[in-house]
């Protein structure tokens, strides 16, 4: 079992940075590969960033490549979500996923999900 909470979400200029964390609990985080989804209002689930358990690799987005960066500190059981350039198209709940071992696009394949954070990125 491992229990999710995300936080660092708020409100941020268009331009601006905001950097997501996601406090994993309870079994050890190097087995899991932990994801970032987000999803708005009438839009369908995102994939954001991915960062799998061993390496690690990391997957991003098309919408969020060059702007986002993952990272995981395994000692610490955090996974971090830095965003930079932020746009008014970024704005949704960001949610944090974990699953055994490696990535994968379909978020109904991670096991465990937090409550989410939002991001509300506007002038």
């Amino acid at each position: 079992q491992v229990q999710l909470v995300e936080s660092g979400g708020g409100l941020v200029q268009p331009g601006g940075s905001l950097r997501l964390s996601c406090a994993a609990s309870g079994s050890n985080l190097d087995y899991y590969a932990i994801g970032w989804f987000r999803q708005a209002p009438g839009k369908e689930r995102e994939g954001v960033s991915c960062i799998t358990s061993s390496d690690p690799g990391t997957y991003y987005g098309d919408s969020v490549k060059g702007r986002f960066t993952i990272s995981r500190d395994n000692a610490k059981k955090m996974v971090y979500l830095q965003m930079n350039s932020l746009k008014p198209e970024d704005t949704a709940l960001y949610y944090c996923t974990a699953r055994p071992g490696y990535c994968v696009d379909d978020s109904n394949h991670y096991f465990f999900r937090g409550q989410g954070t939002q991001v509300t990125v506007s002038s």
